[in-house]
């Protein structure tokens, strides 16, 4: 039954695979440019461990990409969209940089990876181009030329040590609760400690020795087991799905879902892809989500652009083909209307694209995928400071708070 289950995940990653081919195999050379066109470096991973959720949004950044331009592209700029796969590899993601960066009209960088955008910043800052990254808090500690595509990853840790904290006083449980932290053992594992372990100890919840393992990882019933033995009232599970929900498998198989509340964030447990996996397992998790999830994605009028380009039922389309969309590709139109109007085209560049990028706060796009204000300014590089908490209830995603809830600041609590 589980191989089964296994197999029919693979044939749908596959599919999604095969159908995004088109986007990075012709990676070799540049696309041919229109009479007025600006261009993205999307260095993705399509094949690696993010590959669950980044295939998907990928997908749908590509395809949001070809309405806009089949509508006439930003005020006449089309958009030319390079995706390259880089397989959360840092070194390839570098090398593909080196080889597109003087690429005509290049505006804007995506980098799928905590480790490749530190890699990356030096180029960034010395190249003037403005760069989109995951939600490393360090861009925020430390503003440049980079911005988030979402709420700093120790922001969203900190919300989620809150809601614990809610939780565990409105079950009537004495003291404060005991904190795991299971993760992968990278930059991107760690990134959620830095300012949230101090933020933990702000509040008096009791955190965890933190447990890392590798990002390949098939089984983790021993980092489980020693935050089971160390008294965790919680466990925060990272990773992008699959790696959630197989570690949330694994707890379920121990034993340890009865007694200790599972939690993630938006790369947790989704839909398609985790839920469809292990529904009797990941069943009662929380996730702190930066975006709307589940049936609130797919009642966006963006999803129809899923059956359009895609050819596909509206059920097997993953959150992220939406909602990266708003997170990314939102924020880059916006910047490059406002750019483009006060500079002209001819001078469009990485300097009028990075005061852009700043003067989106509280600007909200169209059929918003993340509901909130943008919180890009002078001094911040998140791209929102509120989230939703959600829950999974009978294999489906469903919020659970009305109104959405602002994080707190435990970015500034790290001694960069």
């Amino acid at each position: 039954m589980m191989r089964g289950k296994l197999l029919a995940i693979s044939f749908i990653s596959l599919a999604l695979f095969i159908s995004l081919m088109p986007l990075f195999s012709g990676c070799s050379a540049p696309k041919p440019l229109a009479e007025k066109s600006a261009a993205i470096l999307n260095l993705s991973d399509l094949t690696g461990p993010l590959g669950g959720i980044n295939v998907p949004g990928a997908m749908g950044g590509d395809d949001y990409v070809k309405d806009i331009n089949e509508r006439g592209g930003v005020d006449g700029i089309k958009i030319n969209h390079i995706v390259v796969d880089t397989r959360y590899d840092t070194a390839r993601a570098v090398s593909a940089y080196k080889r597109y960066r003087n690429e005509p009209k290049l505006l804007m960088v995506l980098a799928i990876s905590t480790s490749v955008a530190k890699a990356l910043a030096p180029f960034f800052e010395n190249d003037k181009l403005v760069a989109v990254i995951s939600a490393a808090g360090e861009f925020q500690a430390k503003p440049g030329r980079i911005f988030m595509w979402s709420v700093a990853y120790q922001n969203v840790f900190a919300a989620g040590l809150g809601w614990m904290v809610k939780d565990w006083k409105e079950k009537g449980k004495p003291g404060m609760p005991v904190v795991g932290y299971i993760s992968w053992d990278n930059p991107y594992g760690i990134e959620f400690l830095l300012g949230g372990k101090e933020y933990a100890s702000k509040i008096g919840a009791t955190l965890l020795s933190p447990e890392l393992f590798p990002t390949g990882a098939i089984k983790h019933d021993v980092y489980l087991m020693r935050l089971a033995q160390s008294g965790a009232n919680y466990i925060w599970v990272g990773g992008i799905d699959p790696t959630p929900s197989n570690v949330i498998r694994d707890a379920h198989a121990l034993g340890l879902t009865k007694t200790i509340q599972m939690i993630s964030d938006f790369y947790g447990p989704h839909e398609t892809i985790g839920i469809k996996l292990h529904p009797e397992a990941v069943e009662g998790t929380i996730l702190v989500s930066h975006s709307y999830m589940g049936d609130e994605v797919r009642a966006n009028p963006r999803s129809k652009l899923w059956t359009k380009y895609q050819g596909r039922p509206l059920e097997e389309m993953d959150d992220s083909y939406v909602a990266a969309s708003g997170w990314i590709m939102d924020p880059f139109l916006e910047a490059l209307k406002r750019a483009s109007k006060e500079v002209g085209y001819e001078k469009l560049g990485g300097e009028a694209m990075f005061k852009a990028y700043k003067s989106l706060t509280g600007w909200i796009p169209e059929n918003p995928t993340s509901p909130f204000p943008c919180a890009y300014s002078e001094t911040s590089r998140q791209n929102y400071d509120h989230i939703f908490i959600y829950k999974v209830v009978n294999s489906k995603v469903v919020r659970l708070t009305p109104e959405p809830i602002k994080v707190p600041d435990a970015v500034s609590l790290h001694k960069w």
